[in-house]
């Protein structure tokens, strides 16, 4: 399926569906492609939004997890978006949680998968091998539990991004912005109604990192999908749209 990618002011987004909104922020390397399966499974009960993250579009200075928030903050109130069901992955995850804690008011429920924000096993500081199509690859390949699952085009847009110089230093800045980052601290200050949906084989932010988000917050419950790594939504959809509709029922 392919989305028609709207523009509105200053923005880019992909909308399906009308309902409540459900607000899907992707990760470091994430493309629309990442959610096809969930956009299709959610999309007769909810509004599902996809704004583009400018990930290559901000000044260095602006390109770091707290630059992405502020993006996510001007997109939802340009779209007067209230009563926000958020899913972020990986790097989106933790913008999410930045955004989050500064506009809980605007936000209803939130899930994370495979999310930074405490710990993770950064790829983009380990991509100087530019000219490597095998290591991308094999880097490519990590993210999931099954590598089939990194086919040739995931792995071909990869390979594109970080051979341009200036998408790389964009990809590192990010990596390095979210290490540093850290969460901590301010996850308890999080009251909403938190799902946290776990690959049991996620070698970039270990099982370790889901155990620790739910004990930091309060109001989260932690699913775990056995035989999957760092992008569930992908790897096993229905069993992540399962979890997912089962929550948003609740919330």
């Amino acid at each position: 399926m392919e989305y028609e990618i709207k523009h509105s002011g200053k923005f880019k987004y992909v909308e399906e569906g009308t309902g409540e909104p459900l607000v899907l922020l992707h990760g470091l390397f994430g493309a629309l492609s990442n959610f096809k399966d969930l956009v299709d499974g959610f999309k007769d009960k909810y509004k599902v939004i996809i704004p583009l993250l400018p990930l290559y579009d901000l000044t260095l200075i602006e390109t770091s997890v707290s630059g992405l928030s502020k993006y996510v903050q001007k997109f939802i109130e340009h779209q007067k978006l209230t009563n926000i069901h958020l899913l972020g992955n990986s790097l989106g995850g933790h913008v999410g949680l930045v955004y989050t804690l500064k506009h809980q008011e605007r936000i209803r429920s939130i899930t994370l998968t495979g999310s930074s924000g405490l710990f993770e096993n950064g790829m983009g500081e380990t991509y100087p091998k530019r000219g490597d199509y095998n290591y991308v690859q094999k880097k490519t390949e990590l993210t999931f539990y099954d590598p089939k699952v990194a086919t040739k085009e995931l792995v071909d847009e990869v390979f594109s991004i970080i051979n341009n110089r200036l998408k790389a230093l964009k990809i590192i800045a990010l990596a390095r912005s979210a290490i540093r980052h850290n969460l901590g601290e301010e996850l308890k200050e999080i009251k909403i109604p938190t799902c946290l949906i776990w690959g049991k084989n996620d070698t970039i932010t270990p099982p370790m990192v889901a155990e620790e988000f739910h004990k930091l917050l309060p109001n989260s419950e932690l699913h775990w999908i056995d035989k999957c790594g760092h992008a569930p939504m992908m790897e096993v959809p229905g069993e992540f749209n399962a979890i997912l509709s089962a929550f948003l029922a609740k919330c």
